[in-house]
């Protein structure tokens, strides 16, 4: 059984920094490669970052240089630090693993006024 529980979002100004969490149930998560995703409204999800259990990194060019996706494997969480956000970083964003599985959480939302 696979569950996901993201948190951190909120309202932040653009320029500001936010710290996601995501809280992973999941068999053998220290394999897994674990991602961040995020939906606007209207939009399709997309993929943001990525980290292989060994802690490999990508990234989607739209966040390269702001964003940071690292994980605790003792924890099974994965978090995303967001700095220098704009206003189209907006969207609720939600971890899955990579590729995802059919499960997902309810994420959390991004808000980023300019």
């Amino acid at each position: 059984q696979v569950q996901l529980v993201e948190s951190g979002g909120g309202l932040v100004q653009a320029g500001g920094s936010l710290r996601l969490s995501c809280a992973a149930t999941m068999r053998i998560f220290s394999i897994n490669t674990m991602a961040w995703y995020r939906q606007a409204p209207g939009k399709q999800r997309e993929l943001v970052a990525g980290i292989t259990g060994s802690g490999n990194t990508n990234y989607a060019d739209f966040v390269k240089g702001r964003f940071t996706i690292s994980r605790d494997n003792v924890k099974n969480t994965v978090y995303l630090q967001m700095n220098n956000l704009k206003p189209e970083d907006a969207a609720v964003y939600y971890c899955n693993a990579l590729p995802a599985y059919s499960n997902w959480g309810k994420g959390t939302l991004v808000t980023v006024s300019s």
